[in-house]
């Protein structure tokens, strides 16, 4: 599971020209996407047998962009590289609309890794003319077949990349490409539930690593592997790790990436759940990485992976943090307000640290998460434990960029809840995200007999709002202060407070008008700030406000919202425990997806004034190797300069790894 940034000052606050100490936070800004830059602060005091194994490691992290392109649609690699030719050969006038709505749609495709939106998930609607194009590929005697022109210029051909819509089949509307042609929800549920073994204790990750297609009328699994399906991109992966595997420090982490090559070659998921275990129990290596298929947020069903990597190394200050509170893992699930059947006797295994990333790829790449806790299988978690990291440059760029937006005082009702944030704000989201990565996913058990995706389609929107409500619950507690995680008993009203605005007002900067809530993380969001409004109505323990024609959230008793979020809490790890779908349906699509017209248009004219973006992706710093005559490496050089466009250019060139279609 992973954290998006959510905390209203960070997910909408950006100065054009952001600079801090001559290094350069913000880069160039199109459609909505605002290009950011991340320092790899304390790389040049590596060894240089770590400065070697995050060259080869970062390598390894970038072979696998062209999976991602072709899970999230089938025709987006031919899109892209009939773009991107017509980007670096066109001969016409370069400042003409149609060349330069085709270089902000071509950005667009880079940053999604296709043609629906990263977030939202609909699909682009190009500023430029089909007449234009056909004309432009005909210039320069490119040819494109004939059914890509409807997929790019029609609103009604594959219109959602993942549809969550209620009552529809969500596999026939959604146009990802985990599923083949013809393949309908009903049967994809079915084919895995045959196939689940009862009573398992160790169940696989059904379906994490294949696509799910029909041959000859009859379901079979394309797997992710290295003589498979992608297996041109995954033996390149293979290829860098094992040239990173001798510049491990211990032969723990030798032991990982042998693991993880051994499941890259065989698809095997069981080989995957032990990979998993010797990772997450690798907690003594400075340098880390992740290198796989990770996270369902993609498959509307929840089941199928999309492909991601980091590199990163741990950041040994910050980290006091993090380790204070997986010391106390077990104070914390014992003084959970869940029921006591859903806890945990006795925690095993939470390690937590704050990283220093050094490479971003695939599903993390461009647009990233802050925070990541792993591995996502129940059995996992509750015989082993996790690993959580919270991505401290990251965060600190983010910071860095967000100042002199005039978001505070748009939004925020009053100078005094400006200044609690400005006072708290940054301690208590880097403590709210802690808390939901290194304990609230991990917290919890399932009964005995649940099925770990009874939820289906509402799993993800579940867990990640179950671990920011854990989050929520703890940040305000007494334990924070106690354990020298907060100044006072005062600090965690400033999350409170951005947390419930953005949930009921800022986050909908995110969305068009006329369409619902679609992302898993928005969701949870949007189900736990109105589900607490909602209670807490007849008390007035939140309000929304009317000053000057501007609605605000005024937050009229902390305390009382404590009590809430507790008792959702309990009832959101009840529905994970029992594996209560039609609960979890009830909570997400009451709370979670609608959204109110006549706010939702305020909320964006007051934003659009601001003239900010709303979202927020990194440009990868680029790793040269210096060699000697022999061709051994003597030094690992880092360079920041590198645009956006060359890079993705590069990384089409030089990491070009999969044909235009792959079945």
């Amino acid at each position: 599971m992973k954290k998006i940034l959510t905390a209203m000052m960070l997910t909408a606050t950006m100065a054009a020209n952001s600079q801090t100490a001559g290094f350069r936070y913000t880069d160039e800004a199109f459609a909505d996407i605002q290009m950011l830059r991340y320092k790899v602060e304390g790389f040049e005091k590596l060894t240089l047998r770590q400065k070697t194994l995050v060259y080869y490691l970062s390598e390894a992290a970038l072979q696998g962009r062209d999976i991602l392109f072709d899970q999230n649609g089938r025709y987006n690699l031919r899109i892209r590289r009939m773009l991107e030719t017509v980007y670096t050969q066109y001969r016409g006038d370069r400042n003409s609309k149609d060349f330069r709505e085709l270089t902000t749609y071509l950005k667009r495709v880079w940053f999604s890794s296709g043609i629906h939106h990263h977030y939202g998930s609909e699909k682009f609607q190009p500023g430029f003319s089909e007449k234009w194009l056909r004309q432009t590929l005909a210039d320069l005697n490119y040819s494109l077949d004939e059914e890509i022109f409807p997929v790019i210029f029609n609103p009604e051909v594959m219109p959602m990349r993942v549809n969550q819509k209620d009552g529809d089949d969500l596999i026939l509307t959604s146009a990802e490409n985990y599923y083949g042609p013809g393949v309908t929800q009903a049967e994809a549920e079915e084919f895995y539930t045959q196939r689940k073994a009862v009573n398992d204790p160790h169940p696989i990750m059904m379906g994490l690593n294949s696509r799910l297609v029909k041959e000859d009328g009859e379901l079979t699994e394309q797997v992710w592997r290295e003589h498979g399906l992608y297996g041109s991109a995954i033996t390149r992966i293979i290829d860098c790790l094992q040239k990173a595997r001798p510049f491990c420090d211990t032969e723990k982490q030798q032991h990982v990436i042998d693991k993880l090559i051994e499941f890259y070659r065989t698809g095997d998921l069981r080989t995957y759940d032990a990979w998993s275990i010797l990772w997450l129990k690798d907690t003594e290596d400075l340098v880390d990485f992740t290198n796989n298929f990770t996270e369902t947020y993609g498959d509307p069903l929840g089941m199928k992976a999309s492909w991601e990597a980091i590199v990163n190394f741990k950041d040994i200050e910050a980290t006091r943090r993090t380790e204070t509170l997986s010391a106390n893992a077990q104070w914390f699930e014992d003084h959970s307000p869940v029921d006591a059947r859903f806890k945990k006797e006795k925690v095993k295994g939470v390690s937590a640290k704050v990283i220093t990333a050094a490479i971003l790829g695939g599903d993390l790449y461009p647009s990233t998460a802050i925070g990541i806790n792993l591995p996502n299988s129940d059995w996992v978690r509750k015989e082993h434990g996790s690993k959580s990291v919270t991505i401290g440059n990251l965060t600190d760029a983010y910071s860095k960029a967000a100042h002199g937006s005039g978001m505070d005082k748009e939004f925020v009702i009053d100078d005094a809840t400006r200044q609690l944030i400005n006072r708290y704000g940054d301690i208590t989201d880097d403590l709210h995200t802690d808390l939901h990565e290194c304990l609230g996913h991990g917290s919890g058990k399932l009964l005995p007999g649940t099925d770990p995706d009874s939820l289906k389609a509402y799993g993800s929107t579940i867990e990640e709002g179950r671990a920011d409500l854990f989050g929520l619950y703890y940040v305000a507690d007494p334990k924070m202060t106690e354990l020298g995680l907060t100044p006072d008993a005062e600090a965690y009203k400033a999350q409170y407070y951005t947390y419930m605005q953005n949930g009921l007002l800022t986050q909908l900067v995110r969305i068009k008008p006329g369409n619902n809530i679609e992302e898993a993380h928005m969701r949870n969001r949007a189900f736990i700030a109105h589900w607490a409004y909602e209670q807490g109505r007849d008390k007035k323990v939140v309000e929304l406000v009317k000053r000057g024609g501007k609605t605000y959230v005024r937050i009229n008793d902390y305390p009382a919202l404590r009590q809430l979020f507790a008792r959702l809490l309990a009832e959101v790890q009840r529905i994970k425990s029992e594996g209560d779908y039609e609960a979890a349906r009830q909570l997400v699509e009451t709370y979670g997806v609608k959204v109110d017209p006549k706010l939702h248009k305020e909320i964006l004219d007051r934003y659009n004034k601001l003239n900010l973006k709303p979202y927020k992706g990194f440009i990868n710093p680029v790793y040269s190797a210096v060699c000697d005559a022999q061709g051994n490496i003597t030094d690992v050089k880092l360079d920041y300069t590198e645009p956006y466009d060359k890079q993705m250019l590069r990384y089409s060139r030089d990491y070009n790894t999969l044909p235009d279609v792959n079945e």
